[in-house]
């Protein structure tokens, strides 16, 4: 587009015009201009990182928000009422956008809010009066997954422009994702009840990096011949050059990006000479390594250091490097070189940010976060390596597509230079992958089929599908049936099919995996097979994110499921089939299980039931770990096995959770309480009976809770007992650290007694339990909420009578009278602290046999109760004769200096705090 024809912020509104600080819209902005603000055409756009897309997605933003405008030209804004949704593959990227935004349109009264694993902190309210939701695929799947009746769901209806950044992340295992909730929203649109909301005309605005197949995308997203725009690299503001290097493979990921650290220096001598460069790697350590070796290189040169022009450069340097309190970095800086990453103080990465522009800092090493967050441009971007430890995974994988190209473009500082240099070090098998990437001939393909029957389990139970027909209009509405029509041979069908045959391939696909998730009781269907509803299993299937398989593999769970069977599950669980065993790992993992200290609390065993000698396969190696860990002192100090039991952890307290929620289901006494065990056990890497218990206090690691096992301190009551000045002495600290110590158990629930009780009903042949819980006066406030699980249930029978989450009350169950034994016990398993847990067992020897009844009320909840007061649950209406007076009396003759333990409810579709009833925050 010509100088001429280019676009000013004039032809905007006038309410609208701050939002920009130019007055032209450069060439690819003003191309897109009359389709973006003009009109509400679906728009998909390929362009080079670093063109100027943003204001793209703003120009819609102000199309959207010019509806609020008044004929006599004012801006009349109605909060929530017509929502932009904004998803980004990265959180770093959300929150750029989260930043800009609230500053560009925070002072017309519109509202941004993130929904990301960072903010946890919104409610239902909060969803609904946002104006601009900014969020992840997977944050956007997980709040609409299991948030149906808080801001799930209930806010669709709203949206009225998507935009997508990033779009090319289809092609990674994560596009399944956002995938699937394009579809969800497309099929949503079209439902009748939608018609007169938002979301029924709901816009589309997809950008990519340059790519090969943009029509499909405008296939998919329906998007008219206007709104499909590509830009090549005549856009990008300075012209780049790009190599790929491929290197030999090291023993593992790991010891790989430290030796590319050796070439380094000689590629900045190559193709950076006297410009300014950022050295990308994975790591905060790596980042900081990599400084280290580039400045010691530096210093070998002596005067002649490649990365000093002058002595006025080497004076303002060693004078910053006086006010830098990092003393690493101090050493670094005066060689022209430095670090940047979140662990750095602000003053510290300001000063690393100031020398970089002004020139006096030439390198800087830095963590893939600097690619979105700071706007800090080089001459040239050197990427060292193109994998990143994934916390969640426990394992190195690739950078998305959108990480890469972002890094890339940073390169190139317009005005400062007219070319940048790209440099990306990967291994020789992937370098075709970044070579196709960043020419823009790598075909955006669907990474949905693999993971087709999660997301189609959450479809169905989010009823967004009902039927069979509603599901294979969801398929049709992927970006799947796109790809599969125009690449067959990619989705496992031959080259040269028919459409016909195309068509019945999609519908065979489906067909398979409803008929799947029927026959494993995931899902309910008539008999036709056509009508389709959610069952519990695939309810918590798609709560807790996990995999079909794993479902599977706990809905086989034995009846009598113990905690060592809890832990066979997890270690067959899908979520970490890609650990592996590795050969340098046996000698080490052999040794764990042979445990001859006795430190294991599960081992695996041969045929003979002797321990086995030799660790043989992935799901072993797993099991060991986690048997490992959970003792809290774990012998295991490898990196990449540390790794690998993180992954372990993480995955395991997760897929504990749906456990323990499918155990309440199906009333299975043991398996509740065991997988409830578990899930804890995971989330604090300790079994109940470990030594060091002690650790999950704030300010006591594992050096401290060893010092403090030396002097017999191992539980909580013997350190609330225990003397301040000789917990100094033994962990060598000064005062007033033993007061702190003493003090971190104010973060524990507050101290809990529990009574069970067989009392005669008037009514005849039946028995009254009354299970009270009650806190001593004297106990200290806890200094946050605390939440537990109530269970009841009778031994003989592995049944629940009774499962609540609880707040202050006195249950009652009511019970037929059994015949010879009955062993009722009831459990108080809080849920975040391992150690405190209350279990009452009581022994019930009666003659009459009438089956077992168990019914519950509605119970009332009081979040503050007078001292003397009890909530009772009562299990039946005729036992509403017995008053709460006299329970209470009977079940506690002794309460006049008791008060109620101050347990809230939590509602997890309410949020924190709501004395509701509901399930376990997840």
């Amino acid at each position: 587009m010509d100088s001429y024809t280019l676009k000013s912020v004039l032809d905007l509104p006038t309410h609208f015009r701050s939002a920009f600080n130019f007055r032209y819209f450069n060439s690819l902005q003003s191309e897109c201009f009359p389709v973006c603000f003009h009109s509400n055409a679906n728009m998909v756009i390929s362009a080079p990182t670093g063109s100027g897309k943003t204001v793209i997605f703003e120009l819609c933003i102000l199309r959207l928000l010019s509806k609020f405008i008044s004929k006599e030209g004012r801006f009349v804004h109605l909060k929530g009422t017509l929502k932009t949704v904004y998803i980004a593959p990265s959180k770093a990227l959300v929150q750029e956008k989260l930043r800009d935004w609230n500053e560009k349109f925070g002072p017309w009264g519109v509202t941004c809010l993130e929904l990301t694993g960072d903010n946890e902190f919104y409610n239902a309210r909060n969803i609904h009066e946002a104006d601009i939701i900014l969020t992840t695929p997977e944050k956007f799947d997980a709040v609409t997954r299991y948030r149906i009746k808080d801001g799930g769901l209930s806010f669709f209806g709203d949206i009225a422009l998507l935009l997508i950044d990033e779009v090319h992340l289809l092609n990674d295992p994560r596009g399944a994702t956002l995938e699937a909730i394009v579809s969800r929203i497309k099929m949503l649109a079209c439902k009748p009840e939608m018609r007169s909301s938002p979301l029924a005309d709901v816009r589309f605005l997809a950008v990519s990096a340059t790519i090969p197949n943009i029509e499909d995308l405008a296939e998919w997203l329906q998007v008219p011949a206007q709104g499909i725009k590509r830009f090549g690299e005549e856009m990008r503001p300075v012209k780049l050059t790009t190599k790929v290097f491929g290197y030999t493979p090291a023993k593992n990921d790991f010891l790989f990006e430290r030796r590319l650290q050796n070439y380094v220096f000689d590629i900045l001598m190559q193709y950076s000479r006297g410009h300014s460069a950022l050295v990308f790697c994975s790591t905060r350590k790596g980042a900081q390594e990599a400084a280290q070796r580039l400045s010691q290189t530096a210093m070998t040169f002596g005067h002649s250091n490649p990365f000093i022009k002058s002595k006025e450069q080497q004076e303002r340097l060693r004078e910053a490097s006086l006010s830098c309190s990092d003393k690493q970095m101090q050493s670094y800086i005066i060689y022209g070189v430095g670090y940047h990453n979140g662990g750095l103080c602000l003053k510290d990465r300001s000063l690393i940010e100031s020398l970089f522009l002004k020139g006096d800092i030439q390198v800087i090493c830095t963590t893939n976060t600097l690619a979105h967050g700071i706007n800090l441009p080089a001459h040239t971007v050197v990427i060292k390596s193109t994998q990143h430890f994934n916390k969640e995974k426990g394992l190195y994988m690739e950078y998305d597509r959108s990480t890469v190209l972002q890094m890339c473009g940073r390169a190139g500082r317009p005005p400062f230079d007219d070319t940048g240099m790209v440099i990306i070090m990967t291994r020789r098998e992937t370098v075709h992958l970044y070579e196709n990437l960043l020419n823009g001939c790598e075909m955006v393909e669907s990474q949905l089929l693999p993971c087709v029957t999660e997301h189609l389990t959450a479809e169905i139970v989010q009823l967004t599908v009902s039927d069979i027909t509603r599901a294979i209009e969801w398929m049709k509405c992927s970006y799947l049936y796109v790809r599969m029509k125009k690449n067959p041979k990619n989705y496992l069908l031959k080259q040269g099919t028919s459409s016909e045959q195309k068509e019945r391939h999609m519908q065979e696909i489906c067909v398979q995996k409803v008929n799947e998730l029927s026959q494993h009781q995931m899902i309910w269907t008539d008999e036709d097979g056509f009508l389709l509803k959610p069952l519990e299993p695939g309810k918590l299937m798609t709560k807790y994110y996990l995999k079909f398989e794993t479902m599977k593999h706990i809905m086989q769970a034995p009846v009598n499921c113990s905690l060592e069977d809890v832990l066979h599950i997890i270690c067959r669980a899908e979520e970490i089939a890609w650990i592996q065993l590795r050969r340098n790992e046996k000698k080490l993992l052999n040794d764990i299980n042979t445990d001859k200290d006795g430190r294991l609390r599960f081992h695996i065993l041969g045929d003979k039931g002797k321990r086995k000698k030799r660790i043989q396969t992935r799901e072993e190696k797993i099991f060991v770990l986690a048997n490992d860990c959970l003792t809290g002192d774990p012998s295991v100090h490898d990196l990449s096995l540390t790794q690998d039991t993180n992954s372990i952890c993480s995955n395991g307290c997760r897929i504990a959770k749906c456990m323990k929620e499918y155990f309440f289901h199906k009333k299975n006494y043991r398996g509740a309480l065991n997988s409830t065990v578990s899930a804890k056990s995971f989330n604090q890497k300790l079994w109940d009976d470990s030594p060091y218990l002690l650790k999950q206090l704030p300010g006591i690691g594992m050096v401290t809770a060893k010092a403090l096992h030396s002097m017999g301190i191992k539980s909580f009551e013997t350190l609330a007992t225990a003397d301040p000045r000789k917990i100094e002495i033994v962990t060598g600290r000064k005062f007033p650290f033993g007061n702190h110590i003493k003090d971190s158990l104010l973060s524990l629930p507050p101290k809990v007694d529990m009574k069970i009780e067989d009392i005669e009903c008037p009514r005849q042949g039946k028995s009254k339990l009354v299970v009270t819980l009650t806190r001593p006066l004297q106990s200290v406030q806890s200094t946050k909420r605390h939440y537990a699980d109530m269970i009841i249930g009778s031994e003989e029978d592995n049944l629940i009578l009774f499962h609540e989450k609880i707040s202050p009350y006195s249950a009652t169950i009511l019970l037929s009278n059994p015949q010879g034994k009955l062993t009722i016990k009831a459990d108080l398993i809080f849920e975040e602290y391992i150690g405190i847990d209350l279990r009452q067992k009581l022994l019930l020897m009666k003659e009459n046999n009438i089956s077992l009844n168990h019914k519950q009320r509605n119970k009332q909840t009081s979040t503050f109760l007078p001292m003397e007061d009890v909530c009772v649950i009562d299990d039946d209406e005729t036992t509403s004769g017995v008053s709460a007076k006299e329970l209470r009396n009977s079940a506690n003759s002794k309460r006049e200096n008791d008060s109620m333990p101050s347990f809230n409810l939590i509602d997890e579709e309410m949020g924190e705090g709501i004395p509701q009833k509901g399930k376990e925050k997840s």
